[in-house]
């Protein structure tokens, strides 16, 4: 009998474009040989152009795919994406304070065009209740700023950044610098260790997907046993590899390629 694959759980919304959401955490899921699943909170009409609307699930549905998930198959690891409402953060919390595997939030407030996914009223329970649970939190910088009401416009400020979303109790915090000008760089704080993760910047447009891919693919490696450290640094790389193959699709901003580490195989 074949072994099980570690398992991970994305809770998240739909994007019918398939280049961010829960379409992307699977994709990335299934790149790193994990058995990916998925808890829906919200679907999205959503393509290259931007999100077009999006309608959140009722909270008994949520909780019922939690149920189903946990009570039978089990997890390894979770990650958390877009959860739109006050409603549906306060659920999926109340599931995962019981839950004792690595979770990895990724707050998400807005789409890559700029389009809202979370309601002004839920930041607080992002706040208050999901992000404390979080071994793992990845905050862009805009989501640094609507959590901590911290600014950062320049590298020298992501240490201040990191420490405000630590000061709301996760045990590590990513802080993204893809948004500063020149090569990117990530900040991995933790209390006692502080990491800078360099790269090199990849010029293309065509970046949809690229949170929710990094928050995927750190939940998979903590999945594997890696230590936090291990984990977002071989997330990093792949994520990098993604973006280096992102490609067109419809008129607007394409998607990372989840498939890039398998492009120069032979297909079919």
């Amino acid at each position: 009998m074949s072994q099980t694959p570690p398992r991970v759980l994305t809770v998240a919304g739909s994007d019918s474009g398939g280049g961010a959401g829960i379409q992307a955490d699977l994709k990335t899921m299934m790149a790193f040989g994990t058995h990916g699943m998925s808890v829906i909170c919200a679907v999205t009409a959503q393509n290259s152009l931007g999100v077009q609307g999006y309608w959140e699930l009722p909270p008994e549905a949520v909780r019922a795919q939690l149920d189903s998930v946990l009570s039978d198959i089990g997890v390894q690891a979770v990650k958390t994406g877009m959860l739109a409402s006050t409603q549906l953060v306060e659920t999926v919390a109340d599931v995962l304070a019981e839950v004792d595997v690595p979770i990895v939030i990724d707050p998400v407030g807005v789409s890559k065009h700029g389009d809202p996914l979370l309601q002004p009223d839920a930041v607080r329970a992002v706040k208050e209740r999901l992000v404390p649970l979080a071994t793992v939190v990845t905050p862009n910088l805009w989501e640094v700023e609507q959590l901590t009401g911290v600014k950062v416009l320049e590298e020298a400020r992501l240490g201040e950044a990191a420490e405000a979303v630590k000061e709301l109790g996760p045990s590590w915090v990513l802080v993204k610098g893809g948004h500063l000008a020149g090569d990117p760089v990530d900040l991995l704080f933790s209390s006692e260790t502080e990491w800078r993760l360099p790269a090199a910047r990849v010029d293309t447009v065509h970046t949809h997907g690229t949170g929710c891919t990094l928050a995927s693919a750190i939940a998979s490696r903590l999945a594997y046993g890696d230590d936090v450290v291990e984990a977002v640094r071989r997330a990093k790389e792949y994520v990098t590899g993604a973006i280096a193959g992102g490609y067109p699709l419809g008129a607007g901003i394409g998607p990372v390629d989840h498939a890039w580490r398998w492009r120069d195989r032979p297909v079919g």
